[in-house]
């Protein structure tokens, strides 16, 4: 009998040896089918040059990325999943991992193995009737029983020898001649398999029930009682007047929750919105209060509390907790019209106003987004803020989640937070992981990693846990690839970024379901600087004397002057008495004379973002030399090319700005550089 994935051994033999190493013991099998899946991921990303390699390039990031998601389709993206959730609870639960879920996460990687031989073989490919037989699995232990200690340090010690792909991809365009080779055999045999249908059973029924049980036990439901699944209720408009809801999720009373319907893979999600509904209805009449409704076809999932909001996509299911908190807003929530502003953290007449609207287009519009753009300075942070604070005092939010994309952004805004609004005791976590509150802030890469933590088979951070998500900086095109993050928490989402409304792209108004150029509020900064609240930016000249004023002889210091004497000028031996600013100009003014104005920049250059960014008040510094001058053009371009990038919060002002820093540090080895270095550490 052949073993499951013979298939993989001619193309990929590492794949191969451990897929073959699933072991009759339920937490080991676990652990390599993991571990297979993320060898066959990896070398997706490694060979298909169409596959962008995300922020991160640990498993959950690469299965996230929306390039492999399309590559992979809906139901291998979801087996992918379940492999994933079911090895991390091998490596990190202390429950006990049944021999049914060991036997799934196998049954599910065969099912992706297959897809990785049906795209991206270049010889002979899987059969299409290929099935996957629980029989030919191997029954003796070729392997040792793993305990939990020693699965996570075997997982320690593969990582440190796989291949790290962020560096392998860092220059992806260039491969070296080996990876060009296989890359095109690859994309031949992709477009090769691209032409011929997938007609394999991927067993997506089997996926679809298993997926929905992992992901509301992710959400602490059990599912071991007899009523939580299939429960009967009266009143239902057929002739038996009967029905079987697929889940009910009760509470601590004895009364329903939330129901969930499940349909077919291949049927959309919405087909089930009406018989959810009825389900409700029947289980509002049997226990006097309405449940909310959930329904999913394992690939979609849809949350509906339909006396609140129309329905809504979700990632996943709410926590019991959360479900109470949920229908218990519904009574308790306050009109947030009839509220405070909290005056003692914000008083100006625009913060006020931004937090009006931001209230309309929760409470009357019913929308769950907002976007609002203030200029830099004028107090997005506090103001924001008191939107927290007032949201917590109308019961509308218990949790905030506050993302920025830096290090020192998350500092700061951990010490606003701690000032202005100390009782939701604020969380750094970026250095506090384990502490709790009500305010978190975080950098991007930090909670989308702690989005796939659990503990004993439960998420930390479920797609419930947060009510609301501040978004700092909104316009950063960055903010795309971390898109998954907003779309997994069932929040409340507010933007927040300086950006002129003008100036926004499409993609961010987009993401906040708002019409282009129409923010739900915006203070910019001509409005700014006319109420007296800000001051205009101001020109800052680099002063390079000599080039502007010439060089005279009886100006210069006594050892200068030796050093002026002992120049051979010209043939002659005579030493001029001055030297014009033209003549010095076309001398001096070169790529060094650049550079070190480009020094003169970042040492004492006007910072931002604690200091880790130039602010926007920096002017450019323009050479007045001949336009045919090429030095001078190079001088112009580079300060231009800064200053637009920095004005428009390009993505290119990171990568200008290292060469910058690179350029100083370069500069600092200069003996000539002292007047610079001093500057520096004066500034």
């Amino acid at each position: 009998m052949p073993a499951p994935f013979a298939f993989l051994q001619p193309e990929w033999p590492a794949i191969h040896e451990a897929a073959a190493a699933v072991h009759p013991d339920p937490r080991t099998a676990c652990f390599y089918a993991r571990r297979a899946l993320e060898l066959a991921v990896a070398w997706a990303f490694k060979h298909d040059p169409a596959l962008r390699l995300p922020y991160q390039d640990n498993l959950s990031a690469l299965l996230h990325e929306p390039t492999f998601k399309t590559a992979a389709g809906d139901a291998v993206f979801s087996k992918a999943r379940v492999i994933n959730s079911l090895g991390n609870q091998a490596v990190h639960s202390h429950r006990p991992i049944q021999p049914t879920d060991a036997l799934t996460a196998v049954r599910e990687l065969f099912h992706v193995c297959y897809w990785l031989a049906h795209t991206y073989a270049r010889g002979a490919k899987p059969p299409p009737g290929l099935a996957f037989d629980p029989n030919a699995l191997p029954k003796a232990e070729p392997l040792p029983k793993q305990t939990l200690d020693q699965l996570q340090r075997l997982e320690a010690g593969l990582r440190e020898r796989d291949e790290k792909l962020s560096l392998l991809l860092a220059d992806k365009t260039a491969p070296d001649d080996e990876l060009k080779r296989l890359r095109a055999q690859v994309a031949a045999a992709k477009k090769a398999a691209a032409a011929q249908p997938d007609t394999h059973d991927y067993s997506e029924a089997e996926t679809r029930d298993f997926f929905i049980d992992l992901l509301l036990k992710e959400a602490g439901w059990p599912l071991d009682q007899p009523r939580d699944r299939e429960y009967e209720v009266a009143g239902m408009p057929n002739a038996q007047e009967k029905g079987l809801v697929d889940y009910v999720l009760w509470g601590d009373n004895g009364r329903p929750l939330a129901v969930v319907e499940a349909k077919r893979t291949r049927k959309s999600a919405q087909i089930g919105r009406q018989q959810a509904k009825l389900y409700a209805d029947c289980l509002e009449r049997e226990f006097g209060r309405r449940p909310v409704i959930f329904y999913s076809n394992g690939y979609e999932h849809w949350l509906w509390d339909d006396a609140a909001y129309p329905p809504r996509p979700v990632q996943g299911f709410l926590k019991k907790a959360e479900l109470e908190l949920l229908i218990q807003r519904r009574t308790t929530r306050k009109p947030l019209a009839d509220a405070n502003v909290n005056q003692r953290i914000v008083e100006r007449y625009y913060q006020e106003r931004a937090i009006r609207r931001i209230d309309e287009a929760f409470e009357k519009d019913r929308d769950r987004k907002a976007l609002l753009v203030m200029a830099t300075g004028a107090g997005k942070t506090r103001t924001v803020i008191a939107l927290c604070e007032q949201l917590m005092r109308c019961n509308w939010v218990k949790r905030v989640l506050f993302l920025a994309d830096r290090v020192a952004l998350v500092n700061q805004a951990v010490n606003a937070f701690k000032a202005h609004l100390p009782d939701a005791s604020p969380v750094n976590l970026v250095t506090e992981r384990d502490k709790e509150g009500r305010v978190y802030v975080s950098t991007y890469p930090t909670v989308r990693g702690m989005i796939d933590e659990t503990q004993d088979g439960q998420r930390r951070f479920g797609v419930g846990h947060f009510d609301l998500v501040v978004i700092d900086e909104a316009h950063r095109s960055g903010y795309q690839k971390y898109r998954a993050i907003f779309g997994y928490f069932d929040a409340l989402l507010v933007g927040l970024t300086a950006t002129p409304k003008d100036e926004i792209d499409r993609d961010t108004y987009g993401l906040f379901d708002l019409e282009r150029g129409v923010p739900t509020d915006a203070y910019g900064l001509e409005e700014a600087v006319k109420d007296g609240f800000l001051v205009p930016p101001t020109t800052v000249s680099v002063p390079l004397r000599f080039p502007r004023e010439g060089i005279t002889y009886d100006d210069l210091p006594g050892e200068e002057k030796e050093q002026w004497d002992e120049l051979e000028w010209d043939d002659s031996g005579t030493a001029p008495a001055r030297v014009e600013a033209e003549a010095v100009n076309k001398w001096l003014f070169n790529a060094d004379t650049v550079d070190k104005a480009l020094a003169h920049l970042l040492t004492r250059g006007q910072t931002v973002a604690g200091g880790d960014r130039l602010g926007r008040d920096v002017a450019g510094l323009l050479s007045e030399l001949p336009a045919e001058d090429e030095e001078a053009k190079r001088f112009d371009l580079l300060m231009l090319k800064v200053q637009l990038a920095l004005l428009r919060h390009s993505p290119a002002f990171d990568r200008l700005s290292a060469q910058v820093k690179s350029i100083a540090g370069l500069l600092e080895e200069k003996a000539a550089l002292d007047r610079v270095r001093a500057g520096a550490a004066a500034a």
